[in-house]
C-alpha cells in the first residue's frame, strides 16, 4: 500500500460537505483540506493509502455526481506537493520561475505532480481556487531548462482536460519579484 492523495471539486457547498463526510466514513483517510473556494465551490483533498483514497473518491463521485466538477487520485505523489499546498516551501535560489494557471482546482495538483516528476524543480506554491474565482495556479523554480521542461509537461497534462489557461517562464527573475513571491 502506497501513500496517495485524492481530491473532489463540487459546484455546491452542500454537495461538497456531504461528500467530505462520506469520504472519511468510507475509508481510513485524512482530510488535508475541505473548504469553500471561489465562486462558491467546495473542494476536499484527502490522503492515505492508495486503495483507501480511491474508495473514498469513488464513493464521493457516485454520491453527488451531478454536482461534481472534477476529481483525481494520485498514487505516490511527489513529496513537494504537500508543502506547496500550504505555501510552506523554503526556496533559497531562483534561477527561473515557472507559472501555470488553470480554470479549475483539481487539475493544478495533477499538473504540479507531473511537473515535479519531470525535472528537478521546487514547487513553491499551489494556489487552489482561493481568491481566484475558481481558477488555480502553481509556481515552481529551478534551473531554466528544468523549469521549461516541467512547465511544458504541466501544460500538456492540463490541456488534455481543456483546463489550461496560461503559463510563463521567467529566466533569472528580478530580486524584487523573487522577494515578492518567495
Amino acid at each position: 500500500m502506497s501513500k496517495a492523495i485524492g481530491m473532489v471539486e463540487y459546484k455546491t457547498v452542500a454537495s461538497g460537505v456531504v461528500a467530505a463526510d462520506a469520504m472519511v466514513k468510507t475509508s481510513e483517510v485524512d482530510i488535508i483540506e475541505a473548504q469553500t473556494v471561489c465562486p462558491g465551490k467546495y473542494i476536499v483533498i484527502i490522503s492515505g493509502d492508495l486503495s483507501a483514497v480511491r474508495a473514498a473518491v469513488d464513493n464521493a463521485k457516485n454520491l453527488h455526481g451531478r454536482y461534481l466538477i472534477n476529481s483525481f487520485v494520485l498514487g505516490n505523489p511527489h513529496e513537494s506537493i504537500f508543502p506547496a499546498i500550504y505555501g510552506a516551501t523554503a526556496i533559497e535560489d531562483v534561477s527561473a520561475l515557472g507559472i501555470v494557471e488553470t480554470y479549475d482546482a483539481t487539475s493544478i495538483i495533477v499538473a504540479a505532480d507531473e511537473a515535479a516528476k519531470t525535472a528537478i524543480v521546487d514547487l513553491v506554491e499551489l494556489r487552489i481556487a482561493r481568491g481566484m474565482c475558481g481558477k488555480s495556479y502553481m509556481m515552481l523554480t529551478g534551473e531554466v531548462a528544468a523549469v521549461e521542461a516541467a512547465i511544458e509537461r504541466a501544460k500538456s497534462v492540463v490541456a488534455e482536460d481543456g483546463m489550461f489557461l496560461d503559463s510563463s517562464v521567467i529566466a533569472h527573475p528580478d530580486a524584487q519579484i523573487r522577494n515578492a513571491i518567495l
